[in-house]
Formats: structure tokens, sequence, C-alpha cells
């Protein structure tokens, strides 16, 4: 395993890459693709994000607006609406890091004022004002590659060379970044397995992941549940427990830093073997 990153910055503190850290998933929306629904009730998502932390996640990505292929976007207000108790309730009761997934600058200022201390913005940052925001606040940021937006992606994504254009993608948006201001470190990139790519193009991301690693910042890997996993045997979502964990596995053994996962109990059991054996460690 390469760890060109030591540590990722956020705006309270640091997280240390000298070991896999597993990201939870909280979608409090009505529509993800595997868990939607689930969570919705503020109650039932601030139990479900202790469990997560219980159970060794690492730090949590709270979504409210689904980003699953033809999904429809919801208004900043009501992303809010069901993000903003969650978030507070959640750092009230927890000292991990708290990341807000979302693609608007208002709900990430919200967001931050409420407490959390990553966005992680699956536009990848495309938003002049997001880019303020990030600047201003001092949070740290997930940069992914998407083609398109949620609602058009998998319409017949095409690439010459989606490795290629994937790292020059998150290339330029690093630069955007750094010239706004927001410091190299804070900045983690995440191919976007899944969001506008074929099942080929997934594939080749994760097999070439040391290229995305090669721009020396934290890289963070989302192939928990994808539907690359079902195409190979994986079936509904929630049978595809065994696949994640063989991919995300594969992406750490080609140095991802970060796994985002909806299993965290789970996955960490298996990054901790992962990582034993990477790293040299005794088990």
């Amino acid at each position: 395993m390469t760890d060109t990153a030591k540590v990722w910055r956020h705006r309270t503190g640091e997280i240390r890459l000298d070991r896999t850290r597993v990201m939870g998933i909280l979608n409090v929306t009505p529509d993800s693709f595997s868990d939607g629904g689930r969570y919705l009730d503020a109650d039932q998502a601030l139990r479900h994000g202790l469990e997560m932390v219980e159970h060794g996640a690492d730090l949590l990505d709270v979504g409210g607006e689904s980003t699953r292929p033809g999904s429809d976007p919801v208004s900043a207000d009501e992303e809010w609406r069901r993000v903003g108790p969650v978030i507070r309730d959640l750092v009230a009761k927890l000292d991990v890091p708290l990341s807000v997934d979302t693609m608007k600058p208002e709900v990430a200022a919200k967001a931050i004022e409420a407490g959390a201390s990553i966005v992680n913005d699956v536009s990848g940052l495309r938003e002049p004002a997001m880019v303020q925001v990030v600047a201003r606040s001092g949070v740290g940021a997930v940069v992914m590659h998407m083609l398109g937006n949620p609602k058009t992606m998998q319409t017949h994504p095409e690439y010459a060379d989606v490795v290629g254009e994937v790292h020059s993608f998150l290339t330029e948006r690093i630069r955007v970044l750094e010239a706004a201001g927001v410091a190299s470190d804070a900045v983690a990139v995440d191919p976007g397995v899944g969001f506008g790519k074929a099942q080929g193009h997934n594939l080749a991301l994760l097999q070439h992941l040391d290229r995305i690693v090669a721009l020396g910042h934290p890289v963070v890997v989302g192939v928990s549940r994808k539907s690359f996993i079902e195409r190979l045997g994986g079936g509904e979502p929630d049978e595809r427990l065994s696949g994640s964990i063989a991919a995300a596995t594969l992406a750490v053994a080609k140095g991802a830093h970060v796994v985002r996962v909806h299993d965290v109990r789970e996955t960490v059991r298996a990054m901790r073997v992962a990582d034993a054996v990477l790293r040299g460690e005794k088990l």
C-alpha cells in the first residue's frame, strides 16, 4: 500500500491515515438506492449514526438528497430540513468528524455552522459558491468525479479514457480549490465509482486506482452495495455485502485511504485484516 497522505485536515482537527478509515453512510432520504426511508426520522437517524460509530466508523457522512441514478433533485430547504436536526444531534453526542453530503452551497454552509467538519460534494465542487464556502470555513472537502448529474449520469456514459479523464478532472478541481485558498491537505478525492460510469468504467477505475492515489491527496472510494456488484452476481442491495467488502479491500490494496460504506461493522473487521496484511502488522 502506498500511503501518500499522512493526514486529512478538516475544520475541527485531522484524520490520521495510518490505517484505512471507514466512513459510515447516513442517508436521511426517502429514496436512496439502498436504504431510502430507513432513517428519514431524525431519531432513527441518530440511533443509526451512534450505532455506526460504536461499530468502528471513523467519520459519518450525512446526506439529505438521493444521488442514485435517475433521482430528481430536492430544494435546499427540504434537504436542510432532513439533515439539519440529524447533524445537530450527532455533533452533540459524538466526537468523530461529520461530513455533509451535498451539492448545494447553502446547505453546506448551514451544516458547517451546525458542526460539520467536511463537505462531500459529488459534483466535484463545480459551483464557485461551494468553493468559497469551503475556503472560508476551513473544512475538509471530498472532490468527486461525476459525469453529468444524477438524473442523467447513467444514460450511455462514454469516455475515451475513463481513468485519464477522471484524473484530469480531479487535478483541475484541486487546482481551483488551492487557488481559492483551500489547504492542500484538506482536499480528498473520489473517482466516483457508479456516478456516470458503465461497468467497464467502474472496473477500470478500481484496477488503476493507483493513478488517482498518485495525485497525492487522500483517496475516498465508495463501492458499497453499488449496482456493478449486482452485475457480478451480488444480488439486491442488501445482498451485496461480500462483493462490497471485496471491492473495498481491492481499492485499499491499490492505495485508497477511506472507504465509504453502509455496513460498518463488517467492513471495519475486514479492513483490520487488510491493513495487517498490506502494512505488515500483526493480527
